[in-house]
């Protein structure tokens, strides 16, 4: 079977506009402890997209675990941002692109 990766999409709430430099220094010492653990495959910010603020792709071993990982995010347990997860299964040279 693949490896599947799992998408969070970061979506802004209604206070995102209140958000803090602590709250931001936060989610950044969140994204390098993921990363420190091997749970990044990618982070980035959207520009210009309203209401998305940005998104992980995240290597973890299930959905759950995944989605695990999305509730510590500091700007969706402090409410700044909500989330949506996608499981993602990578079509690439290694798989024939699922063929």
């Amino acid at each position: 079977m693949e490896p599947w990766l799992y998408v969070m999409f970061i979506e802004k709430t209604k206070s995102y506009n209140k958000l803090t430099k602590a709250a931001v220094e936060r989610h950044v010492a969140n994204l390098k402890a993921l990363d420190e653990a091997g749970h990044i495959e990618l982070a980035g910010v959207f520009k210009g997209y309203t209401g998305v603020a940005g998104m992980y792709i995240l290597k973890a071993e299930s959905y759950e675990a995944a989605e695990a990982l999305c509730r510590q995010e500091p700007l969706v347990v402090e409410g700044f941002a909500t989330y949506k997860l996608k499981a993602l299964q990578p079509a690439n040279r290694e798989n024939n692109y699922l063929l």
